[in-house]
């Protein structure tokens, strides 16, 4: 997460453009280390989110509002008294550092004006917003940090406030090449840890940026740089400083598929993969309410559906080693028709045998050569003949019966990982309940409602529209895949599926029109993005229409049959629109 300097400084333009002359209407406080202002500036109402959380300092604007306690904090309370009607006069950021200033002017006790400064400090565990009298004395905090707990700082009702310099960094903003290079030439740790070691403000993935727009290898030590790339890295870091100074921000997430991976205010092109997409925002609130959204639904979906991995994962691993036993038991049953073959021979050939004899070498009439046949000089040539058929036989058995053993191992493992697939699918908290349900079903997972009462299924298929107007459904399960194939497709629809892997099946509803090309390759797109192959650089896809699709007698939801089918390569990045 690159909620760094550059981050700090694209939000406090944003906040200077659109708070600077407006009037405070409502200072909340959602949670104990959070803050929602309702600010009036340019007749435009806007709502200003400040966090102080250890795990996640935040601050953006947001259209949505939040439940405030029916009895408001001490602190709430004080920034009510003070500030309630102020003013905004300016918002700053001292440096690159993660630091936003309020100048807040507003009438005192005797109606004279006055100003106050909140100070909101966006430093991971150590965040906190501060309130102060204009010439920096502490008035109160969201955090109390007393010298037990810091023995850089404290900050206390009463205290003057200062910026913690807890080490030596440079100004990005304004620092010299000698001053870079003494600082780079010091530092004995990789250089994209350096860059964020020694600077005010630089995050790690701006470290990797710049050694990435700098051409230089990011784990080489810092001390090693020669002076011209010490030189050319300087001029990359100044380059970047000036957009930065002149408020030319991009903001923009990088996604991995459909995970967002990283945000910043500038490019970051060292992510440079055919996995990666870079997706752009108008500002950078905009950016920040999308990112953290989707990063917490992804996080509750993983916690969601850790306990159904763990099912899933528990009886894929007892299965496997079950399969790799059947196997290696069906394996040594390969042996029984030389047991015949021994039998057969000690009919035709059990008359030379005069007793006693440990072995017999004859001709084996179905090779034409000589074979020796092991005896137990025990046992006459009638009964070591009948010793080997009954061997004979009992392997057989024991084939006939792995074979089917073997194939229901296989078909369940086949089901397992199908589901195990459908997990990695799920977006939404509603697209587990019927995976749940499918585990339920198959007795993986213990039944709990009251009978006849199923859970409610609110979870649909994806929709995507293809570049030429083809609706394009996509099963996220294996119930959907079931439904999708075989009610909702109509005999001429296309079917596509990735060959031979666990994934969804992908309809195209053709409306009795002719596909072009072009939605073939989308539609290829989806079934390989969305199957167990979607991290490969290409997946194979089988495509047939419909009709030609039958389902799998006795086996589970969603697996199928077919047999003359056509095939294509798909890149799994390329996906169309999706439509809702």
């Amino acid at each position: 997460m690159a909620f760094d300097g550059i981050v700090i400084a694209n939000l406090t333009r944003d906040m200077k453009t659109k708070l600077e002359g407006g009037k405070i209407n409502k200072i909340a406080q959602p949670e104990k280390d959070e803050l929602l202002f309702t600010i009036k500036n340019n007749k435009e109402t806007l709502r200003l989110l400040i966090s102080a959380s250890a795990s996640l300092p935040l601050i953006y604007f947001t259209e949505k509002n939040k439940p405030s306690p029916l009895t408001a904090p001490n602190f709430c309370m004080l920034l009510r008294k003070h500030i309630g009607t102020g003013r905004i006069l300016k918002v700053t950021q001292p440096g690159l550092e993660r630091i936003i200033e309020f100048e807040i002017e507003h009438l005192d006790e005797m109606g004279d004006l006055c100003k106050k400064r909140l100070i909101v400090e966006l430093m991971g565990k150590h965040s906190n917003i501060i309130f102060c009298r204009e010439d920096g004395l502490i008035l109160d905090s969201i955090k109390h940090v007393s010298s037990q707990m810091s023995s850089v700082r404290e900050v206390l009702p009463g205290r003057t406030y200062f910026i913690p310099q807890t080490t030596e960094k440079g100004d990005p903003l304004h620092i010299t090449l000698e001053d870079f290079s003494h600082l780079m030439g010091s530092a004995p740790a990789p250089v994209r840890k350096a860059l964020y070691l020694k600077l005010t403000g630089i995050s790690p993935i701006m470290g990797d940026e710049l050694c990435w727009l700098s051409s230089i290898d990011g784990d080489r030590s810092a001390n090693e740089l020669s002076e011209a790339e010490l030189i050319h890295l300087h001029r990359t870091l100044s380059l970047m400083m000036e957009d930065v100074a002149s408020g030319n921000f991009t903001p923009n997430i990088v996604y991995r598929f459909e995970e967002p991976v990283e945000f910043a205010s500038l490019p970051l092109t060292c992510f440079n993969g055919n996995d990666y997409q870079a997706r752009p925002f108008d500002s950078i609130s905009l950016l920040l309410e999308s990112y953290y959204s989707e990063k917490n639904t992804l996080t509750r979906i993983k916690q969601k559906s850790a306990d159904l991995r763990r099912i899933v994962q528990t009886a894929l691993e007892r299965n496997y080693k079950k399969y790799d036993l059947q196997l290696k038991q069906l394996k040594d049953t390969q042996k029984r028709d030389k047991y015949k073959v021994y039998g057969e021979l000690l009919n035709t050939y059990g008359y030379e045998l005069g007793g006693g004899e440990k072995q017999l070498t004859c001709l084996n009439y179905y090779t034409g050569q000589e074979i020796s046949i092991p005896l137990d000089p025990q046992l006459t040539a009638r009964e070591n003949s009948q010793k080997f058929f009954d061997k004979y036989n009992k392997l057989k058995r024991t084939f006939e019966a792995l074979t089917d053993l073997t194939q229901e191992t296989k078909r369940e493992i086949d089901h397992l990982e199908s589901i195990s697939t459908a997990l990695d699918i799920a977006l939404k908290e509603e697209d587990l309940v019927e995976i749940k349900e499918e585990l339920t079903e198959y007795g993986y997972i213990k039944r709990h409602y009251v009978k006849g009462k199923k859970p409610r299924i609110t979870s649909r298929p994806f929709h995507y529209v293809s570049s030429d107007g083809f609706h394009i459904y996509v099963g996220k399960n294996n119930y959907q895949n079931e439904e999708l194939t075989f009610k909702m497709a109509t005999g001429n629809d296309w079917w596509f599926h990735a060959k031979g892997i666990p994934g969804s099946h992908v309809i195209v509803k053709c409306e009795g029109k002719e596909l072009p090309d072009s939605t073939f390759e989308e539609a290829g797109a989806l079934a390989a993005y969305y199957s167990k192959g979607r991290n490969n650089d290409k997946v194979e896809i089988d495509y047939i229409q419909k009709k030609h699709v039958k389902k799998a007698g006795g086996g589970a939801p969603g697996f199928v049959i077919y047999h003359t089918n056509y095939s294509l390569l798909a890149d799994p990045k390329k996906l169309p629109q999706e439509a809702d």
